[in-house]
């Protein structure tokens, strides 16, 4: 399942292309184009940016991210198969699980705008559905997504997609489980999700590239920045590394 892809545009006259015919991607260091107002901020209460919280505290050191430890919380970590590389991290607590990625951002307002129309179109498409919401992290994505069961059987699985817009990267939430339809049950998770510190880095990268994690504790290998797509499938598991703290 396809949730996340880089959006091909028409090059216009004067632009370099790509093979296939498409714009050249900026780079994310490029500076904005007239109009475009400052760099996308974070909401106040977070996530936040690793400029403004430097200090790693109670966090455990993923790499691009830094996520806050809490009681009895499992930790998952998503291998991307063709570069063996670690692409996201899924949280699981009381019941809810919260699948987290960032990706390299241009400096402009954001990109979650965008997104969530092509997040939505995508579901519609492979029979599911998605409506528009206002959140705790401002407009968000509910949705009922196609399953298949172990009888054969398609049911939907609701999921909220949550996305965060900071300077130079994106941050994406995905909530499932309870806290994907119960207030309540989404509290913990959300409060984690506005303790996360995002380490952008000062690297060069292709709006949409996926910024590479790492086991807690374990520094990365060397190794080319992941290409931009949908990354592990919300719905089905990729191989894994498994910690509870």
């Amino acid at each position: 399942m396809s949730l996340f892809t880089r959006r091909k545009r028409p090059a216009t006259a004067g632009e370099p292309t790509a093979p296939d015919g498409g714009a050249v991607a900026p780079a994310a260091d490029e500076a904005p184009a007239a109009g475009v107002d400052a760099d996308a901020q974070p909401p106040a209460h977070g996530p936040h940016d690793a400029v403004d919280e430097p200090e790693l505290g109670a966090r455990l050191d993923l790499g691009a991210l830094r996520i806050p430890a809490r009681p009895g919380m499992q930790l998952r970590l998503e291998v991307e198969k063709k570069s063996q590389t670690i692409v996201a991290v899924t949280l699981g607590l009381a019941g809810s699980a919260m699948q987290l990625q960032v990706f390299a951002a241009p400096r402009t307002l954001g990109i979650w705008d965008e997104l969530r129309g092509e997040i939505a179109e995508s579901v519609a498409k492979q029979g599911g559905t998605a409506g528009e919401t206002d959140g705790t992290f401002g407009r968000e994505l509910l949705t009922r997504l196609p399953v298949k069961g172990e009888d054969g059987q398609t049911t939907h699985r609701p999921a909220r997609f949550i996305g965060v817009d900071g300077p130079r990267w994106f941050l994406r939430a995905v909530l499932t489980g309870k806290a994907a339809v119960d207030a309540e049950a989404a509290a913990e998770l959300e409060q984690v999700l506005a303790d996360v510190v995002v380490v952008r880095g000062a690297e060069a990268r292709a709006p949409r590239d996926v910024l590479v994690l790492h086991a807690p504790g374990q520094a990365p290998a060397p190794q080319a920045p992941a290409q931009a797509g949908p990354g592990p499938d919300v719905l089905r598991r990729g191989p894994e590394i498994t910690e509870v703290r």
